[in-house]
């Protein structure tokens, strides 16, 4: 029988523990149908020196309300070639 108030399965979409909200859902369903060329174009608007540094301020503010930690912030500067 169908329970509304189960706890869904791991999802294919969202990394192992963590949960999306609606927008970033959708920023990923984007993304995933974007082509590659317009993908790497994308990351070299957000990676240009002025964006990097709203990105760092961002890592260290989400570091000090305690919603990531430092492993997970050296995992994301590895991911973004930072």
């Amino acid at each position: 029988m169908w329970n509304p108030f189960a706890k869904k399965s791991n999802s294919d979409d969202a990394p192992q523990g963590q949960k999306m909200g609606m927008l970033q859902a959708m920023a990923m369903k984007k993304m995933a149908k974007m082509s590659p060329q317009e993908r790497q174009k994308m990351m070299q608007e957000a990676m240009k020196p002025e964006n990097r540094d709203k990105i760092m301020g961002m890592m260290e503010s989400m570091k000090s309300s305690g919603q990531v930690n430092d492993e997970q912030i050296e995992k994301a500067k590895k991911m973004l070639g930072m």
